[in-house]
């Protein structure tokens, strides 16, 4: 940590990648891994273009009961200490970027401004006749889905008409909206990610709770640390990559990122 609080300190540019560990904290179901399911379907088979076309009403009862499940949920102090640094640093003319691939807005309730969700979150929806983006924090997003969603195997479907559906309101067009989370599966465009390369290769890179193995987020600090960037992994566990990184801290990221975040006596600017 000594060593690691040594290059944070002098480090103008800070790059944090964070994954589903962190919000796993505050209670937010993570979908990876052994028990990963939601009813009868593992979820990342909820999280397609096929899915959607194939059953619009199941994949939006998933959606609901994970837009519901993360409206009770608060950022825990791992999202509050990098919300922390990135105004300290800020003020003192330093940069923070958080790359996320969570879906949730913890982040941004925290308080985190310079934020690139690339996975999309749970609360904006694309039209699917006109592809308009739209911010919706409705509970429920539409009436025909109140009291659905639960996630028990046993759970009968809604089988909600497409109709009753959400639908697009900011233009005419009126049509149906998915959520607008970055869907899984080969062909589908990457998310936005201007500049990062450049950025990413003069920054200090702190990788938290994320596994390395969802792309394109897995492919960064791999990347970086290959050219000599330093890069500190914290996380629950070892990692595929782990070996790779100069630093890896293994705990709650929020027992971990409030130590290594925390002001520091030498903080210069290099």
């Amino acid at each position: 940590m000594a060593d690691f609080r040594t290059f944070f300190a002098k480090a103008k540019h800070i790059v944090i990648i964070s994954g589903a560990g962190v919000s796993a904290e505050s209670g937010v179901p993570t979908f990876r891994g052994a028990g990963g399911y939601w009813r009868k379907w593992q979820a990342q088979d909820l999280a397609t273009p096929q899915a959607f076309a194939h059953n619009p009403s199941r994949v939006w009862e998933f959606y609901h009961y994970r837009r519901e499940v993360v409206r009770t949920k608060e950022p825990n102090p791992g999202h509050l200490a990098i919300a922390e640094c990135e105004a300290r640093l800020g003020r003192q003319g330093r940069r923070v970027m958080v790359i996320t691939q969570n879906i949730d807005e913890l982040h941004r309730k925290a308080g985190t401004k310079n934020l690139l969700e690339i996975h999309g979150s749970l609360f904006k929806t694309r039209c699917t006749s006109c592809g308009v983006v739209a911010e919706n924090y409705k509970s429920p997003i539409c009436p025909a889905l109140s009291g659905t969603g639960a996630p028990e195997p046993e759970t009968q479907e809604a089988r909600i008409p497409v109709e009753k559906l959400p639908r697009g309101l900011l233009t005419g067009a009126g049509g149906l909206v998915s959520s607008n989370c970055f869907w899984l599966g080969p062909g589908l465009n990457p998310p936005p990610l201007d500049d990062l390369e450049r950025i990413m290769n003069k920054c200090l890179c702190c990788k938290v709770g994320t596994s390395s193995v969802v792309y394109p987020a897995a492919m960064f600090a791999p990347q970086v640390s290959a050219r000599g960037v330093p890069v500190a992994e914290f996380n629950m566990e070892t990692t595929p990559a782990t070996n790779r990184f100069r630093f890896h801290f293994q705990g709650p990221c929020g027992s971990t990122l409030p130590e290594a975040l925390a002001r520091h006596e030498n903080e210069t600017v290099s």
